[in-house]
């Protein structure tokens, strides 16, 4: 695996952790079909919540979330779509995005984007 994977794999597994600490019940990460790869599945008791991880150093090049671009944004919904067919809920799916700010192990700041994107 290479370094930026496991960079990666550390930013996700941050953020799960920040979602539990807010009550959040993380059902799934990783989840992948040939549509594209959804980060984090979690869910509270109301939404059912496919997260995009986005792990960066600073801001200096714009916030993490712009890096969730339109067609990243088309892949991710796909997905969603492939993951509910199999696994029908009540619950309202919901787009979110965790920014993470930090490096080397350290995180200088979290922040979670409810609603960050929509079906459009």
């Amino acid at each position: 695996m290479g370094r930026q994977r496991i960079i990666g794999r550390w930013g996700e597994q941050a953020a799960a952790r920040f979602l539990e600490q807010k009550g959040y019940r993380v059902t799934g990460m990783n989840f992948a079909c040939r549509f594209g790869e959804i980060d984090i599945i979690a869910e509270d008791r109301r939404y059912l919540a496919f997260v995009e991880v986005k792990l960066r150093k600073n801001a200096a090049h714009g916030q993490a979330r712009e890096f969730v671009t339109p067609a990243k944004q088309r892949r991710i919904i796909l997905t969603a779509e492939f993951y509910l067919a199999a696994h029908p809920t009540r619950k309202q799916p919901r787009f979110d995005v965790v920014e993470i700010y930090g490096a080397e192990g350290r995180i200088d700041s979290i922040c979670h984007i409810e609603d960050a994107f929509t079906l459009s």
